[in-house]
């Protein structure tokens, strides 16, 4: 940090096990990338470049060798892996992550409907080449998963061999774990904790509501995805009590 303040909450050192801020890019520029990571290096964990916006990237290759020299793994949304699924090509798409060095691999269900044993099989077979980060939730904000079924999902795909499991939200922060307005599911969500560690889950939380709901109810270093790469500073500041709606969380209150 740029100087010395007492009674800041300590946050896990990079690389993190816990405590992930993990980014949505969206299609970011190659010198946005730049600028991106020039400010906001220390504090982005993993970067998805979001739904299909690989498939349409230009300069694909070049954008991933500037994220790589920062040490930054960079996977494909989950979107991707899916529209691979439905058009048979499975084998396609780990030859594709092979060929762009994608080390992380999102697996999701959120648009198909994959069997979970099926799922889970896919999980399994992709640990031989990547770290395998699986998305629970549906994307249709008619589909309510009752909280027994997120809890045996998760559990199941961390048996399967995910290193994470993400709670679906999407990009706008709308549907899985949040109701319509952006509201948390709070019951689900503490139910969910209850047999889950929470260090095993990436909370996608888009909106700052939502992240500060998780930083009070899991702490600082709790996981939080698809953060939009203007907001990574800001969520940083609000993780150790630097923003006014965390500033009492950490102070010593004699």
């Amino acid at each position: 940090m740029n100087f010395n303040l007492t009674q800041i909450p300590e946050r896990t050192a990079q690389p993190r096990i816990s405590g992930l801020t993990m980014v949505m890019d969206k299609g970011l520029s190659i010198n946005q990338v730049k600028d991106f990571m020039s400010i906001a290096r220390p504090h982005v964990d993993i970067v998805k470049l979001g739904f299909g916006t690989s498939f349409v990237t230009p300069n694909l290759r070049e954008k991933l060798e500037v994220y790589a020299t920062y040490d930054i793994p960079v996977y494909f949304g989950g979107t991707l892996f899916e529209a691979f699924l439905i058009r048979n090509q499975f084998d396609d798409y780990i030859a594709v992550c092979k060929d762009y060095g994608i080390n992380y691999i999102e697996v999701s269900d959120g648009s198909i409907n994959i069997p979970h044993a099926e799922k889970c099989g896919y999980i399994e077979k992709l640990t031989q080449y990547a770290t395998v980060l699986s998305e629970v939730g549906s994307k249709d904000a008619a589909h309510i998963i009752p909280p027994y079924k997120w809890i045996e999902l998760m559990r199941a795909e961390l048996e399967a061999g995910s290193t994470y499991v993400i709670a679906e939200a999407r990009e706008a922060g709308n549907v899985g774990i949040y109701r319509g307005s952006g509201e948390v599911r709070e019951g689900l969500v503490q139910e969910i904790l209850t047999q889950i560690p929470a260090e095993k889950i990436i909370w996608e939380a888009p909106q700052k509501a939502q992240q500060l709901y998780f930083l009070e109810l899991i702490g600082c270093n709790v996981n939080l995805g698809n953060i939009a790469p203007n907001e990574v500073i800001p969520l940083e500041t609000m993780r150790i009590g630097l923003r006014g709606d965390t500033f009492s969380l950490y102070l010593d209150k004699q």
